[in-house]
């Protein structure tokens, strides 16, 4: 597993795309999040993720399943929402960790674009394996594959 620092050391290409697709306009990321059941079937949510201190990061409320998803079973994966332009993707896997450095926590959620106040559970995403989809415009196939997988 790698660090998000880690990852973009070793393909600085790759993370400068999938940081655009990453984030929305406003500053917010956004990007759907796939977790594990407790039977052991699949489960997609909506998240806000961040990247900040070298970390690629999720804030989880605590009513929300994922949370208890991750508690149980840290595998996650990642997808990014398409580019404005083009349909081009961006997905990481790997093993989420909750957070319990206070002093980390507070430096980042300070850098936050959202209120991550109250009950919500930081994870730190680390990152087993990324693909990158380009595609040359809409619409397009197939697209230029690009996969990194952890040293």
């Amino acid at each position: 597993m790698s660090t998000w620092a880690e990852f973009e050391a070793a393909a600085p290409e790759m993370v400068a795309a999938g940081r655009k697709l990453l984030y929305q306009p406003d500053g917010t990321g956004f990007g759907y999040l796939a977790t594990v059941r407790a039977d052991g079937g699949p489960r997609v949510h909506p998240i806000c993720p961040h990247v900040a201190e070298g970390l690629l990061w999720v804030f989880v409320g605590a009513p929300a399943p994922k949370r208890q998803d991750l508690l149980r079973d840290p595998r996650y994966a990642l997808h990014t929402m398409c580019g404005p332009e083009v349909d081009d993707e961006f997905y990481v896997t790997g093993r989420a960790t909750p957070c319990t450095d206070a002093a980390l926590i507070e430096r980042v959620r300070a850098g936050l674009p959202f209120n991550s106040e109250g009950d919500d559970q930081p994870f730190v995403l680390d990152i087993e394996r990324a693909l990158w989809s380009k595609y040359e415009k809409r619409p397009s196939w197939p697209p230029v594959y690009t996969r990194w997988r952890a040293p």
